[in-house]
C-alpha cells in the first residue's frame, strides 16, 4: 500500500470523507442520548506507558528542550485523571500516536473511541459496546465467551491451569512453528501466539465476538476477580477477523496500579527492552479517588475496515504515513 513520496492526494474519496464524518456525528449522538460527555485531552504528556508492548513516540519542544514529552497511544491516563475530577461518564474521539509496526491493520497514527461509564462493571459496558456495533455496523448482536470457554473450546486446553499452560507449549511445539516455541518459558507468549494464530480466525465471523475473564498476568489496566484470582475483569472484541476493542473493570487502586507498573518494567527488563518512567499524575489521580468504573478503548479506523469492506488501514485514513 506504500505510495510514491511525492503523491499529494489523500486516500479518501470526497464520498468517503463525508461517509467517515457521518460515522462520527452517529458516535456523537449515540453518547449524546446516553448523557455521556465528549472531553478532550492532548495527545503531549509528561509520561508514557509502562506496557512492555507499547512504544511511545517522543520528541522536545524549543521552550525546554532538556525535557522529553510521550505522544500519547491512549488517552486514558488524562481521561481518568478528568474522572477523579469529577466529570462523570465520558468519551472521545483521539488521535494517538505509537511507534509501532506497520502493516494492514497498523499506522503509527490512529483515530480512537475511548469511553468511561462511572458506575458500569464490565458485562454493563460490553452491552453498551455491542448495541454501538449494531448501531454502526448493522452488526448482529455479538457472542460471548470466556477465555477460558474458547481454549477448551477450540484447542482443548484450560489455560488457567499449569497443566494446561504445560500442554498448550507442547501442542504449540507439535505445530513446527518455529524451534523458538520449545525454549519459550514466557506463558503468556504462548497463550497470545494460540490465541492469535489459531482462535482469533476461528470466532466473531457471523457477528462479533467478547472474550472475556483474560488470564491474571494480562490483567492490564483491569481488576482481578474477587471470586476467580486467576482471572481478570477484561474483554476484548473480535469481529471478522479484526481485534476491534478492550475493555476493562478499571482498576482504581493506585498502590495496585504503582505495583503494575514495577511489574511492566520488570518484564520490559527481561525483554531487553528500556525502562519507562511511571505516569505519577495518574498514581495521584487514582489515590485522590477515581471513581467505580468499565472503559473501553474502540478503534475506529478498523471499525471503518469493516463497515466499508476495506483490506487495509490505508484506504480508511486521509493520509496514512505513506502519504503524510
Amino acid at each position: 500500500m506504500q505510495q510514491s513520496s511525492d503523491s499529494w492526494q489523500p486516500g479518501l474519496s470526497p464520498q468517503r470523507l463525508r461517509e467517515r464524518a457521518q460515522c462520527m456525528a452517529t458516535i456523537r449522538e449515540f453518547f449524546a442520548q446516553r448523557g455521556v460527555l465528549e472531553v478532550d485531552t492532548p495527545i503531549l504528556a509528561s509520561a508514557g506507558v509502562t506496557d512492555p508492548h507499547l512504544s511511545n513516540a517522543t520528541t522536545t519542544l524549543s521552550w525546554q528542550t532538556d525535557k522529553q514529552w510521550y505522544l500519547q497511544t491512549s488517552p486514558e491516563y488524562a481521561m481518568k485523571r478528568l474522572l477523579a475530577a469529577g466529570s462523570g461518564c465520558i468519551y472521545q474521539i483521539a488521535k494517538v500516536i505509537r511507534d509501532d509496526e506497520v502493516g494492514r491493520f497498523h499506522n503509527p497514527e490512529f483515530s480512537m473511541l475511548e469511553w468511561y461509564r462511572v458506575g458500569f462493571d464490565e458485562h454493563q459496558l460490553m452491552d453498551e459496546v455491542d448495541l454501538l456495533l449494531q448501531t454502526l455496523l448493522q452488526a448482529e448482536p455479538a457472542q460471548r465467551y470466556t477465555y477460558q470457554q474458547v481454549f477448551k473450546r477450540y484447542l482443548n486446553i484450560d489455560p488457567l491451569t499449569d497443566q494446561g499452560l504445560n500442554e498448550l507449549k507442547a501442542w504449540l511445539v507439535a505445530q513446527n512453528i518455529g524451534d523458538w516455541v520449545s525454549q519459550e518459558n514466557d506463558n503468556d507468549v504462548l497463550l497470545h501466539l494460540a490465541m492469535s494464530h489459531y482462535i482469533e480466525p476461528l470466532i466473531g465471523k457471523a457477528s462479533p465476538c467478547f472474550i472475556y475473564n483474560f488470564p491474571a498476568s494480562q490483567a492490564a489496566l483491569a481488576q482481578l476477580d474477587t471470586d476467580d484470582s486467576r482471572v481478570a475483569r477484561r474483554f476484548e472484541v473480535y469481529y471478522q477477523g479484526i481485534e476491534l476493542a478492550n475493555g476493562f473493570y478499571e482498576l482504581t487502586d493506585a498502590q495496585v496500579q504503582a505495583a503494575r507498573f514495577a511489574e511492566d518494567n520488570q518484564q520490559r527488563q527481561t525483554m531487553g527492552r528500556p525502562q519507562a518512567a511511571t505516569d505519577k499524575k495518574l498514581l495521584a489521580a487514582l489515590a485522590a479517588g477515581v471513581p467505580d468504573c468499565a472503559g473501553v478503548a474502540l478503534g475506529l479506523d478498523r471499525l471503518l475496515m469493516l463497515k466499508w469492506g476495506a483490506q487495509h488501514i490505508d484506504e480508511v485514513q486521509s493520509f496514512s504515513i505513506h502519504r503524510a
